[in-house]
């Protein structure tokens, strides 16, 4: 192409970014989704703003306040057009009152619903006749949606958040033996579905066993050698919160044992009976140890000095868990 060619081209490119800078003008574009969610929101924000006793502008500094996301909601669509609200704001309150120390609060079934129109799905879809549920217990009690970082969504202060009610288990995690929740390390959340589950307890699994078994995975056998109560349920030997008892254990060895195993071992083996598979609880019968001979109370003072694999053993010689 020819120099004056080129230059004429140039022009003619020119002339047209211009008129289509002027007609952009004089016709403006229609506001986008996200100018006009901020528009309704500016109906509540007006008042609501940075000097409101609870903070409300955090808000845009999460998912829920992302105006580049369609599907992010705005201020009535989780309280309501609340028309009232807005002539009268002194006299009627929006449609959908959120918060746990406001007297005029929606009842739980109102804002879990208001909740539950987008969240239904996943975690949360075990939640109809759940624990938590069942107790007029809200979305708003545990979330708190206004501020950038929602407390119970973190390991670190999660906790916090579940022991406002469960206050037994905020003592037991402070104990010598414990899960490491106040480390960080652990929230209520790895082991409870507080949505909704199908076991007890609001596990995340279906059992107990199940539930431990997703970090302690070498105690899930099968095993040549099992030892019932550990085959039946974790619990009956550890309590999960904590214990005075290391590691976990409801009570210390050997009187953890001897709730079942209330034998005389020593007995057993000088009068020659049948041990079978280690259950020495037929020669004394089942009196608790207090009730028993001094050398019952004083036999297997360390039990797992011997029985040392007593979750259950894969040796051919380890029907007492001895290897």
């Amino acid at each position: 192409m020819l120099p004056v060619q080129k230059f004429a081209a140039l022009g003619a490119f020119i002339g047209l970014f211009l008129a289509g800078s002027v007609a952009a003008a004089d016709n403006p574009p229609a506001d986008t989704a996200a100018q006009k969610a901020l528009a309704k929101d500016a109906v509540c924000t007006t008042c609501h703003n940075e000097s409101w006793r609870v903070p409300i502008l955090s808000l845009y500094q999460t998912k829920h306040g992302n105006r580049a996301d369609p599907k992010a909601p705005n201020c009535q669509s989780c309280h309501g057009q609340s028309t009232g609200h807005q002539q009268d704001p002194a006299g009627v309150h929006p449609e959908v009152v959120f918060g746990v120390k406001s007297k005029n609060v929606s009842s739980a079934e109102d804002r879990n619903g208001t909740c539950l129109g987008c969240h239904k799905t996943g975690l949360r879809m075990h939640w109809s006749g759940s624990e938590h549920e069942s107790r007029d217990v809200s979305c708003s009690n545990c979330h708190t949606v206004h501020i950038a970082n929602d407390p119970v969504l973190s390991k670190a202060t999660q906790p916090e958040v579940c022991y406002a009610c469960h206050k037994t288990q905020r003592a037991q995690t402070h104990r010598i033996s414990t899960h490491p929740i106040l480390a960080g390390k652990m929230a209520c959340s790895d082991c409870h579905n507080p949505h909704g589950s199908t076991g007890p307890k609001l596990l995340v699994k279906n059992s107990v066993n199940e539930t431990c078994y997703t970090c302690h995975a070498e105690k899930r056998g099968p095993f040549l050698w099992e030892h019932s109560p550990v085959v039946d349920d974790c619990t009956n030997c550890h309590t999960p919160h904590g214990s005075t008892n290391a590691p976990l254990l409801k009570a210390r060895v050997p009187w953890l044992c001897q709730e079942c195993h209330s034998g005389d071992h020593g007995a057993a083996i000088n009068s020659g009976a049948n041990l079978l598979n280690g259950n020495a609880t037929t020669i004394n019968g089942m009196l608790p140890p207090a009730n028993q001979s001094p050398r019952t109370q004083t036999n297997a003072r360390a039990c797992l000095n011997c029985h040392v694999l007593i979750h259950g053993s894969n040796h051919p010689a380890g029907a007492k868990f001895q290897r």
